[in-house]
């Protein structure tokens, strides 16, 4: 990142905070965060203050418009786009609000980071756009061809990231069971097979900063990621805690997903798998270089063998109660 400029869409969010705090180190030119919420921009403000981080600019502004986009990428090398409408239940009750944003304002990104010949753009995806169920899986899927589409004929490099509920973010189940565990009270569980990807918002941040420097086009990413009963997790953290099981709730899986047996060209590395893109920007030559997973049939579940075990989930707690403001 160093000398360079960037811009993160939805900055001031759980991913943007932490990628701020990695990016700083890196000795930007400029790190723009560009997010409708003023507030938070000033509470940020106090964490990071331009009296110690002068290369650090707050533009208030929504993808939603295209014209400030526009304007606020001037001169940008590098974009994450991590804004969108994220609440399933938010999403399901105000659907076109989720399409302004999560579609709409994903386009406006595009085409402001054509219009300002920016050099590198990464998408921030999500699970719930595989085989989507509920509304912003759906608007995230869309998004996600968008970004794909427009890799094609564009100097700028667009590639996505697609990874599920992050550990300790915003919103996580986490401190929602720390609550229950200090109130001793039962906690809910909505189904005793219910399974999830571990990742942790550090890995998540890691990952898509490595994307921005080593991403081909087109291309969307996936982290190979241990996985977890959720039962397991409320019992790691509340041991002496009843647990109560509530249902799966309208738009909700039993188990996250990360590719689709549906896709095709899946490759896969050492750390990460790679589905490339089904329009032909790569040579065979090139995509032959790698080890080759399956060509369609292969799906990535979080109800996979890679297992986390009640004991080990202590142990990632412990690590994960140094990295956050919870306990």
């Amino acid at each position: 990142m160093e000398g360079k400029t960037v811009f993160i869409s939805g900055g001031t969010g759980s991913f943007g905070q932490k990628a701020t705090e990695i990016v700083l180190k890196q000795n930007p030119k400029k790190l723009i965060i560009y997010s409708r919420d003023e507030l938070k921009q000033f509470e940020m403000s106090k964490k990071f203050p331009d009296s110690v981080y002068m290369n650090l600019r707050y533009f208030v502004g929504d993808v939603r418009d295209r014209d400030r986009l526009m304007a606020a990428m001037k001169n940008v090398d590098y974009v994450i786009h991590a804004a969108a409408l994220k609440q399933v239940p938010s999403c399901e009750y105000n659907p076109y609000e989720a399409v302004k944003t999560n579609i709409i304002g994903t386009q406006n990104v595009i085409d402001a980071c054509i219009e300002n010949n920016v050099e590198r753009a990464i998408f921030l995806s999500t699970d719930k756009a595989v085989e989507a169920v509920n509304l912003y899986g759906a608007t995230k899927a869309v998004a996600e061809r968008l970004w794909i589409n427009a890799s094609i004929s564009n100097k700028t490099i667009f590639a996505s990231v697609r990874y599920g509920n992050v550990m300790g973010s915003r919103g996580s189940v986490i401190p929602y069971f720390i609550k229950k565990r200090d109130s001793k009270e039962d906690i809910p569980i909505t189904h005793p097979d219910m399974t999830r990807f571990w990742i942790t918002l550090d890995e998540a941040v890691d990952f898509v900063l490595n994307k921005i420097k080593t991403a081909k086009t087109g291309c969307i990413y996936i982290p190979k990621l241990s996985c977890m009963n959720i039962a397991d997790l409320a019992k790691a953290i509340a041991p002496n805690n009843g647990i109560t099981y509530v249902g799966i709730r309208p738009g909700e899986k039993l188990n996250e997903k990360l590719i689709s047996g549906n896709e095709r060209n899946v490759m896969e590395w050492e750390d990460q798998y790679v589905i490339y893109p089904t329009h032909n920007v790569y040579t065979n030559d090139e995509v032959d270089t790698l080890r080759v997973r399956g060509v369609g049939g292969f799906n990535y579940s979080s109800d996979g063998d890679n297992r986390i075990t009640i004991e080990q989930l202590k142990q990632k707690m412990e690590g994960l109660n140094e990295q956050t403001d919870f306990r």
